[in-house]
C-alpha cells in the first residue's frame, strides 16, 4: 500500500498551508500507521507541505519500519520527537496527543495545530472500506454461529466470550472492543459490562461487539428475546427498529450531522421516550472504534462519501431492560452500504 500512504500524506500536506505550519509531526501511533503503515509504540512521523515525510523510531521498529514503508526517510533514535522537530522551520504538532511536558520538552519551537490526519482519516479509501467490510462479515458470522446456543442459564460474560472465541476462531485478529452483552434489567445501561447474570426466560438480551480485521473495527448490536415476549418488549424493539430505520435513511452525503441524529431521535420522541436516549445516534469508525464523525444533537458538518459510520439508536428504561439495534454502514451517493448484515427481525430463541 506504499502509492495509498503517499496520497494520505500528500493530502495532509495540502492542508498545512492553511494553519501557518511548513510541516506537521505526528505523534499519535494510529495517524502515523494511517500515514505509513507502520504499528509501533514508539514512533513519530514528519509530514511537509508537499507530502514528503520523515520516519522516527527506535531499534525495536527499525527493520519493520524498512520493509513496511520503504519509500519513507528513516531515523533511528529513541526520543522520536526530538529528532524530527529540527527538521522542519515551523512544525505544528498534534496538540490532542502531546502531554504538556512532551510540549515543554521541545522548547516551545513547535505551533499547536488540530486534528489535521483525523480530518483526513474521515474519507476511506476502497481497501479501507474492503478491511471494514471483512471484519462485518467476521461479525455477522460470529453472531449467527452463538446465538443459536444461547439458553437459560448461560451467563452474559459466556456470551461474550463464545462471541469473542467465534470471532477468533473466523480469522478477526481480536474482538474490536470489549464486547457488551446486557439480558434483562441490565439493558437499561447501554455500556453495561457483561457479568455472572444468567440470563433468563422473558429476557431482552442485547449484544453490542465487533471483530478486528487488518487494524478495521467493526461494530455491530442486535437485541434478541429468549421468550416469551411481553408487549411492552415489543412494542420498545419496534420503536427502536422504527427509529434506526429513519436514521439509515437520512445518512446521506451531504446531512448534516445533528440531522442525521435528529431523524432517528424524534421517532423516539414522539413516542414519549425522549429521556431514555441520551447517547449520540452514531460515529465514525475505522481504524479506531470511535472516530469523526459524531451524529449527536451538538454534532458539527455534514456527512460525506465514502464514510463508514455507526447507526445505534436505543431506549433503556430503568429497572426493566433495554433495546439497541446498530448496524456499521458506509455512506454512498447511491445509498448506505450496509456492511452488517444480520437480521434485525426481533429473533426469540
Amino acid at each position: 500500500m506504499t502509492a495509498t500512504h503517499r496520497s494520505r500524506r500528500a493530502r495532509l500536506g495540502a492542508l498545512l498551508g492553511e494553519y501557518d505550519v511548513d510541516a506537521l509531526l505526528v505523534t499519535r501511533g494510529v495517524n502515523v500507521r494511517y500515514l505509513t503503515g507502520l504499528s509501533s509504540s514508539n514512533a513519530a512521523l514528519l509530514v511537509r507541505e508537499d507530502g514528503s515525510a520523515v520516519l522516527a523510531t527506535d531499534s525495536r521498529y527499525v527493520e519493520t519500519a524498512r520493509r513496511v514503508c520503504p519509500d519513507v526517510e528513516l531515523v533511528e533514535r529513541r526520543d522520536v520527537a526530538a529528532a524530527l522537530v529540527p527538521r522542519a522551520e515551523r512544525p505544528g504538532v498534534e496538540a490532542h496527543d502531546m502531554s504538556v511536558a512532551a510540549y515543554r520538552d521541545l522548547g516551545g519551537h513547535v505551533v499547536l495545530a488540530g486534528r489535521l490526519v483525523e480530518a483526513v482519516r474521515v474519507v476511506k479509501d476502497e481497501e479501507e472500506i474492503e478491511a471494514l467490510r471483512t471484519a462485518c462479515d467476521l461479525t455477522d458470522r460470529a453472531f449467527a454461529g452463538v446465538v443459536e446456543t444461547i439458553a437459560p442459564g448461560m451467563t452474559e460474560r459466556q456470551i461474550a466470550r463464545a462471541l469473542e472465541i467465534r470471532m477468533l476462531e473466523l480469522g478477526a485478529d481480536k474482538p474490536a472492543f470489549d464486547s457488551i452483552v446486557a439480558s434483562g434489567p441490565n439493558g437499561s445501561v447501554p455500556h453495561h459490562s457483561p457479568g455472572d447474570r444468567p440470563v433468563e426466560r422473558g429476557d431482552l438480551i442485547t449484544m453490542d461487539f465487533g471483530a478486528l480485521h487488518d487494524g478495521y473495527h467493526a461494530d455491530m448490536t442486535r437485541t434478541v428475546a429468549l421468550g416469551p415476549v411481553a408487549d411492552w418488549q415489543r412494542e420498545l424493539y419496534e420503536l427502536v427498529g422504527a427509529a434506526q430505520r429513519a436514521g439509515l435513511e437520512a445518512a446521506v452525503p451531504g446531512a448534516a450531522l445533528a440531522d442525521v441524529d435528529a431523524a432517528a431521535r424524534d421517532v423516539i420522541a414522539s413516542a414519549g421516550h425522549g429521556g431514555h436516549f441520551e447517547h449520540g445516534l452514531g460515529h465514525g469508525v475505522g481504524l479506531e472504534i470511535h472516530e469523526d464523525p459524531f451524529m449527536r444533537p451538538s454534532g458539527a458538518g455534514r456527512l460525506e462519501d465514502r464514510v463508514p459510520i455507526t447507526v445505534e439508536p436505543g431506549v433503556y428504561l430503568p429497572g426493566r431492560g433495554g433495546v439497541r439495534i446498530e448496524d456499521t454502514l458506509v455512506t454512498r451517493t447511491g445509498g448506505p452500504e450496509l456492511l452488517t448484515r444480520t437480521t434485525k427481525e426481533l429473533l426469540v430463541l
